[in-house]
């Protein structure tokens, strides 16, 4: 799918598994409308899709249909004849509602979702047979708050958007990721289910932990009031995420929970540097490690990058073509454009420059 400049023309429909290009607008479908759902929707609206929504909660689907947006009350009605289907509802329910779904749906339909773990649900999908259809997705964007009301549809601008190819589902893969950068302007990382795994366990679970933990040290404290009234901004964006609604971050943490338990420990050898250097009053030690912190956090607000195209026959054997994307977004690259022509499929990259 050729990838325009944000905001030119409603995409169009396009061969995705090897059928003809059809006319018209994309036809999109999100389930479940809460913060990230609701935004995907509201997104996918303002770049003039046809789009329909739906949400377990009665109420929330008659909030909808206030807002002019295509609600059923039934699922399968919302879902039925659409081009692609985002899934947006809990952890838990992504497994079942994924076959509810794409009994539904055309076998043309390309189905992705949002949540924040990646392995489970991509095993599920290809033990189901839905890896030509299913592609794991997570878009790394959100806040404190839930629910539609929270909605925005310019969440995803410049965010990383992980996507997860895999070679039954590299058409349907391709076609995603031009639609997400053309409607949403996001930036398309490529990663194996496990390699996202066990990246977010790091830069956004363990987080979540962190920022519990100390929110909940300051509710025991013996004079909690009076560290809240002070808290300034190192408490305020350390504690950010532990605002989250507790139900959405356990189901995270549970998801990944291998993962974020090692990394936990990671950061807890480093936590255990920090605080045998302050006990022995070792300032070297303290600067040397907050010297590499530094850096970190350096590169987190901006490094350079190097833009890079590369280009594959579209049916080839898809071990090349995986290997470039998974190595991508292991180095911290991102998709820029993606574009089918002819026989050949081209993508536009963008990696940070060494240091």
């Amino acid at each position: 799918m050729p990838v325009d400049e944000p905001g030119s023309s409603p995409p169009r429909r396009a061969a995705h598994h090897g059928t003809q290009p059809s006319d018209g607008p994309v036809r999109a479908a999100v389930v479940g409308t809460g913060l990230i759902g609701g935004s995907v929707l509201l997104g996918l609206g303002h770049a003039g899709l046809d789009v329909a929504g739906w949400d377990p909660d009665p109420a929330t689907r008659e909030q909808l249909r206030t807002q002019g947006v295509v609600c059923p009350d039934r699922l399968d009605e919302a879902v039925v004849d659409r081009d692609v289907v985002f899934l947006c509802g809990p952890l838990p329910t992504l497994a079942d509602t994924l076959l509810r779904v794409a009994r539904v749906a055309g076998d043309r339909c390309v189905l992705t979702d949002v949540g924040s773990t990646k392995a489970e649900l991509a095993d599920f999908a290809e033990r189901h047979a839905l890896g030509h259809r299913f592609v794991a997705g997570h878009p790394m964007a959100g806040t404190d708050r839930a629910g539609l009301t929270s909605a925005v549809p310019g969440l995803f601008a410049d965010a990383a958007w992980v996507l997860c190819p895999t070679g039954p589902g590299l058409p349907a893969f391709r076609w995603l990721a031009g639609l997400l950068r053309d409607v949403f302007r996001s930036r398309v990382v490529p990663m194996t289910a496990g390699q996202h795994d066990s990246v977010v366990a790091l830069c956004s679970h363990v987080p979540h932990l962190v920022a519990g933990a100390l929110a909940g040290a300051a509710h025991r404290a013996e004079l909690g009031d009076a560290v809240l009234a002070l808290a300034a901004g190192s408490f305020r964006d350390g504690t950010r995420v532990a605002g989250s609604p507790p139900g959405r971050t356990a189901n995270m943490l549970l998801g990944n929970r291998e993962r974020v338990l090692a990394e936990l420990a990671a950061v807890r050898a480093f936590l255990d540097e920090l605080a045998d250097a302050l006990t022995a009053g070792d300032a070297g030690t303290l600067t040397a490690r907050y010297d590499e912190a530094r850096a970190a956090r350096t590169t987190l607000a901006g490094c350079p990058f190097t833009g890079q195209r590369r280009e594959f026959p579209v049916d080839a054997d898809p071990v090349a073509e995986l290997s470039y994307l998974t190595g991508l977004g292991a180095a911290g690259g991102h998709l820029t454009g993606c574009r089918v022509e002819a026989a050949l499929v081209t993508y536009d990259a963008r990696l940070p420059q060494p240091a």
